[in-house]
């Protein structure tokens, strides 16, 4: 059983934490100089913020730590790494040490996103580095079987992620946010990665649903001029947790 007043309380936090952290991505160059005084600057904002990770459990960290890193390396591979490296600073950057909390025991490798971070820096395209992306993913990919909790508390709390990021990132048909925009686009490839995880017959309905949410990003998480309706999102995201077996409020 979810409980409900967790993820709420959980998610009003993740968006004041997870928008000033990303919002400002066209401001940085990369993951150097520029992408640390990004970092800093949005720890500086949040001082009077309670820390999310303590709010959230493992998974849920996890979750949240691998939609980040999936936006970045889905930017990176389309060739846009000024907008990748805000989100591939999550698994490296000391503003974000607290979302890592306890995931050394689960077999993170901060060599591999270091690596990557340095490719980023130095000017490096994602072709030459695809297999640190790969290992990177991977890496996110066996902390998460190894994480533990309820598959459908995760992905319970990535669809009410999603919804809310979404309706930030997009309004009246522009994208206003695109930190929030490849966010969400993350959570959806972390939700679906998430599904494998339920028994067949869940997840036989739960996964076209999922599917079906990931293609209303027309670009991927490149921001388009026309972007899908948040409305249409978040119907999607109605059609998700009915499937998963969330009543619908």
């Amino acid at each position: 059983m979810i409980n409900k007043t967790f993820i709420t309380l959980a998610l009003t936090l993740l968006v004041a934490w997870s928008s000033a952290g990303c919002s400002r991505q066209a401001d940085t160059g990369g993951s150097g100089a520029k992408a640390d005084e990004l970092a800093e600057a949005a720890a500086a904002e949040h001082t009077q913020t309670p820390d999310l990770p303590d709010v959230l459990t493992r998974p849920l960290r996890l979750a949240f730590m691998s939609g980040h890193v999936e936006a970045g390396i889905a930017l990176y591979r389309a060739g846009e790494p000024t907008m990748a490296a805000p989100h591939l600073l999550h698994p490296v950057s000391e503003t974000h040490a607290a979302e890592r909390a306890g995931l050394d025991e689960l077999g993170f490798d901060p060599t591999v996103f270091e690596a990557v971070s340095s490719a980023l820096d130095a000017g490096i395209t994602a072709d030459e580095v695809d297999s640190q992306l790969v290992k990177a993913q991977q890496n996110l990919a066996d902390m998460a079987s190894r994480a533990g909790g309820e598959p459908v508390e995760v992905i319970a709390f990535l669809l009410d992620t999603i919804d809310k990021e979404y309706a930030i990132g997009v309004v009246d048909g522009v994208v206003t946010d695109p930190g929030e925009y490849q966010d969400a686009y993350g959570f959806t490839r972390v939700a679906i990665a998430t599904a494998a995880q339920l028994p067949t017959e869940l997840r036989d309905a739960v996964l076209p649903e999922l599917e079906a949410l990931l293609q209303l990003w027309p670009s991927a998480p490149v921001p388009p001029e026309n972007p899908t309706p948040s409305p249409l999102v978040a119907q999607q995201v109605a059609g998700a947790r009915f499937a998963l077996g969330i009543p619908i409020e």
